[in-house]
């Protein structure tokens, strides 16, 4: 019989997530007159040969707040939905739909410091995504950035620095060379110590200088430095380098401590010196693509509601695993381990927004009110209820791959787990029963992050005898892949074409890059651009990380305490057995280790 084809998704999901197809002419100049050094000149070489194979993408328009507005009317929600379905390219500058507040940006300067300036993340992630922005024309006219750490060096050696990690991955009428020398202008450097006050003055008076200009000036700190000196800098900068008259934000990386106690600890001495407002804790898998679109995929979607629930879901599964090892970070992962560095933060975040109930409104605080009320009401993790892995070397086809032990950073003997899946259940009325299933790793056969909705079984299903007798591999599957290769599918029975009646499980499949002619945003691009905006939906709050620590302290303690030793399992392999007898111990199996899912 002829093959099925595969279905495609007919429906587009439309998101009022701030995309307002307004184009802003932002004209950014700069201050004075392009001083080239060779390594920029070899760097604009590399991007311009690099231009003619990049995707062609849309320009976006630019849109920033700072304060929340008053209630929302439901005729402009609904004319910025109009807009949004006519013109269909990404914007930012419809705020009120968040219940945000635009700045006036002709009077207001910004002035954007990074603190660890010459960290593996501010050149990896933080400047590339500034330049991205600016490239975009999604940064205000009036902004600067300014490096501020340890190392000497002048603006230029900071520009050269920069310069190598800035890319244009998007095809624009524009010239990317003179973009990335326009941005390059703005940049600047202030050399100084973190523990320092009078450092911080000097940084804040050659700031006052470059907003001279504009009657008022905010800024917002990006704390790319190590969690043991967010406390010292938090407090030299607000002492030292506020804005004087508009506002004044940091954006702080993970980890928010080992446990309860210190999280405590670095909650209390950061509120010394700033409010909650002020702090914009950051998980940058929050500003993945498939992330912001999770609430509109269930909420705007009348068809998911009534699935939403423990009476149609059998299990729901929140997967993330790399194929590759700690590769000389052994040393900084060995503090922290998988539970620390992933399931507690990174799937745990997911797992409240995949299962909270509607908010009162897309602001930021009705949206966090949900996803605490969620975590409130999940169980304590119980280590029974958890499987713990450690990758070992191994070799394939005369290669070794090397095992966690064998990294030199990594104290010998060392425990830590590398890999970590434990089911957890939310006792309320809507979940109440249904198992969700972590599961982290590294060195693992695939690199992924994926949601999985399993939905049970066809009651009383006509066709079981049709099905075969492993009536799992014919259950629904709702598939949201965050990485790579995003997209949503639906897997789902169907007739194959011809007379006699055989059915196979296909997909309802909505591939991003294969619908979607634009390059999507980096996740830090989209968090970077919210703290400007005053958009607090995808950061953490105080009382998320809180309770997320109540529940995972004690086993945390208890495997400390213990010496739990953890499953070896092979470099590249699926991960330990032991995970699949979790799985087994609630009647489902992993949706990612399928034979059937490629």
């Amino acid at each position: 019989m002829p093959a099925l084809h595969s279905m495609r998704l007919s429906a587009q999901v439309l998101t009022l997530s701030g995309k307002v197809a307004q184009r802003h002419a932002a004209d950014h100049q700069p201050q004075r007159a392009v001083c080239r050094q060779p390594a920029r000149q070899h760097h604009r070489l590399r991007v311009q040969a690099a231009q003619s194979s990049a995707p062609s993408a849309s320009t976006n328009g630019s849109g920033t707040a700072t304060t929340q507005s008053p209630e929302i009317e439901a005729a402009e929600v609904e004319a910025a939905a109009a807009d949004a379905r006519q013109n269909g390219s990404p914007s930012f500058s419809n705020m009120k739909v968040y219940g945000l507040q635009e700045e006036n940006w002709e009077k207001a300067a910004l002035s954007i410091v990074v603190v660890g300036a010459s960290g593996d993340l501010a050149k990896k992630k933080i400047f590339p995504s500034l330049f991205a922005l600016y490239y975009e024309n999604m940064l205000p006219q009036n902004f600067k950035v300014y490096g501020y750490a340890r190392s000497k060096m002048n603006d230029e050696e900071f520009r050269d620095l920069i310069a190598g990690s800035l890319t244009c991955r998007l095809n624009d009428a524009g010239d990317c060379g003179k973009k990335m020398d326009e941005f390059l202008e703005r940049c600047f450097y202030q050399a100084g110590q973190y523990a320092s006050e009078d450092d911080f003055a000097a940084l804040d008076k050659r700031m006052a200088d470059g907003e001279s200009e504009q009657s008022c000036a905010d800024r917002m700190f990006y704390l790319s430095i190590p969690p043991n000196i967010f406390t010292t800098v938090a407090a030299c900068a607000s002492k030292a380098a506020s804005s004087k008259c508009g506002w004044t934000r940091m954006i702080v990386e993970k980890p928010f401590g080992k446990d309860s106690e210190s999280f405590q600890e670095l909650s209390a001495a950061l509120y010394e010196h700033l409010r909650e407002d002020q702090i914009y804790r950051i998980d940058h898998y929050l500003g993945k693509e498939l992330i912001e679109n999770l609430t509109v995929l269930r909420f705007a979607n009348l068809v998911f509601e009534p699935l939403w629930s423990r009476q149609y879901i059998r299990n729901v599964q929140v997967i993330f695993s790399e194929n590759f090892g700690t590769e000389g970070r052994g040393g900084y992962f060995d503090q922290y381990g998988i539970v620390r560095d992933v399931i507690q933060n990174h799937l745990l975040q997911i797992l409240a927004l995949f299962a909270m109930e509607q908010p009162a409104s897309l602001d930021a605080e009705d949206i966090r009110n949900e996803k605490v009320k969620v975590l409130k009401s999940m169980g304590q993790v119980r280590l029974e209820d958890m499987v713990l892995g450690q990758y070992r070397s191994r070799t394939t086809r005369g290669t070794t791959l090397p095992g966690y032990l064998d990294d030199d950073t990594v104290p010998p003997n060392s425990i830590t787990p590398t890999f970590a899946a434990c089911s957890v259940f939310i006792n309320n009325a809507r979940w109440d029963g249904v198992p969700f299933l972590l599961k982290a790793g590294k060195a693992l056969a695939n690199k992924a992050a994926e949601i999985r909705v399993q939905f049970r079984h066809v009651p009383g299903n006509l066709y079981r005898n049709k099905l075969g007798l492993d009536l799992d591999k014919a259950t629904n599957e709702l598939v949201i892949r965050i990485q790579p290769n995003e997209g949503i599918y639906l897997k789902v029975n169907n007739k194959v074409p011809g007379l006699g009646l055989r059915i196979d499980t296909t997909r309802l499949d909505l591939t991003y890059k294969s619908k979607y002619q634009a390059t999507l945003p980096d996740a830090y691009e989209r968090l970077i651009l919210d703290c400007i905006n005053g958009d607090r939906r995808l950061f953490i709050r105080n009382d998320e990380l809180e309770v997320a620590w109540e529940k995972f302290t004690p086993v945390l303690k208890e495997i400390e305490d213990r010496g739990v030793q953890p499953e070896l399992y092979p470099y590249g392999s699926r991960g330990p057995v032991g995970a699949h007898y979790l799985a087994a111990k609630h009647g489902v199996r992993w949706g990612d280790l399928a034979a059937d899912d490629e």
